[in-house]
C-alpha cells in the first residue's frame, strides 16, 4: 500500500413490517413501511452513490432506464446484501456499502429510505440565516464572516479526520486485513472535497490519489483484478504519474498479470517505442525470420 507524500429488472417491494430507526439520517424514531423500499439489481448498477455528510451512502444519479424507477436522488441506503451469501448488512457507512457492492458476485439487494427530496445530507456546508440574508442583499457582514469561519473550522476538522482514517487503513493493510483496509480507504476517497482545485491547478488531492492506489492494492491482494484495474484508472485519472511503481509494486502482482493491464498502462504512460514500432523494426532487420 502507498502512503501519502441488466437481464433481470429491479424488484420494488415495501418492507412487510415497520422498522426501528437506527440513526440513518434525519427523521423520527419510528420509520413507517411507506418510507422504505427494496430493490434487487444485477451488476453493474447504473445508480451512482455518494457519501453523505452523516457518513451514509446516498443516491446521487439515477439513469433513465425503467429498472431504476424506484430510486430518487437523495434516497439513502439503509441495508445492503453482504459481500457473499444471503446475509443482509446494515449500511453503517459509505465505505462498507461500497465494499459490499464491489465484492459481491451475484445480484445486489438494497433496502432504501425514501428521503422525499430532502438533500440536506448531500450539502457539504450549511449557510446560516444571517449569511443567506446578507448574500440576498448583496452584502458581506458579520453573519457571512462568522459562517465562513465555521465552514473553515469544519473543513479543517474533516481534513484531520481524513488523515486519521488514512493512517487507520495503512495499519489494517500492514496487518494483512485487506478487507478492513478497503472499507477505510473507500471512506477516505469518498471524502474528497467537491470541486477541489489546488494552487497548482490539480483537480484531486494527493490523499485521494493515494487512497485509490491503495484500493487497487487491496483488490489485487484479494484477487479481484477488475476492481483493481478500475481503481488504478481512477488513481491515474486523478493525476498519479508514478507509472513505474504501478508496474513493479509487489502489492499489485495479481493485477499486473491481468488481461487489460498493459493496455491500460500504455494509455496513461505511452511507451517510447510501442509494439507496432518494434514489429516494424524487426521486419526491417530480419528479426521475424
Amino acid at each position: 500500500a502507498a502512503r501519502r507524500a441488466a437481464s433481470s429488472k429491479a424488484r420494488r417491494a415495501v418492507s412487510p413490517r415497520a422498522e426501528v430507526d437506527r440513526g440513518y439520517g434525519p427523521g423520527s424514531a419510528a420509520v413507517s413501511t411507506e418510507d422504505l423500499y427494496e430493490v434487487t439489481l444485477p451488476k453493474p448498477i447504473g445508480v451512482k452513490f455518494v457519501r453523505g455528510n452523516d457518513g451514509g451512502a446516498y443516491v446521487a444519479f439515477v439513469p433513465p432506464e425503467p429498472e431504476y424507477d424506484a430510486f430518487e436522488i437523495g434516497d439513502k441506503i439503509v441495508a445492503v446484501s453482504a459481500s457473499f451469501g444471503d446475509e443482509i448488512w446494515d449500511a453503517d457507512n459509505y465505505g462498507q456499502v461500497i465494499y459490499a457492492m464491489k465484492n459481491r458476485n451475484g445480484d445486489i439487494f438494497l433496502r432504501m429510505r425514501k428521503m422525499n427530496g430532502d438533500l440536506s445530507a448531500l450539502e457539504q456546508n450549511e449557510k446560516s440565516s444571517a449569511m443567506a440574508a446578507e448574500r440576498a442583499g448583496g452584502n458581506y457582514g458579520a453573519g457571512t464572516k462568522e459562517q465562513q469561519m465555521v465552514n473553515f473550522s469544519k473543513k479543517k476538522e474533516l481534513e484531520v479526520q481524513r488523515l486519521d482514517m488514512f493512517d487507520e487503513g495503512i495499519a489494517l493493510y500492514n496487518k494483512g486485513d485487506f478487507d478492513g483496509a478497503l472499507i477505510v480507504f473507500e471512506e477516505v476517497a469518498a471524502l474528497e472535497p467537491k470541486n477541489y482545485m489546488s494552487d497548482s491547478f490539480e483537480m484531486a488531492t494527493e490523499i485521494y490519489r493515494v487512497s485509490e492506489y491503495n484500493i487497487a492494492c487491496c483488490f489485487s491482494k484479494l484477487g479481484q483484478v477488475d476492481n483493481s484495474l478500475a481503481a488504478l484508472k481512477k488513481c491515474m485519472g486523478a493525476g498519479w504519474t508514478d507509472y513505474k511503481k504501478i508496474r513493479q509494486d509487489p502489492s499489485l502482482e495479481n493485477v499486473q498479470k491481468a488481461p487489460g493491464f498493459k493496455e491500460m498502462m500504455d494509455k496513461f504512460d505511452e511507451p517510447l517505442i510501442n509494439d507496432n514500432a518494434v514489429k516494424f523494426l524487426k521486419g526491417i532487420f530480419g528479426g521475424n525470420k
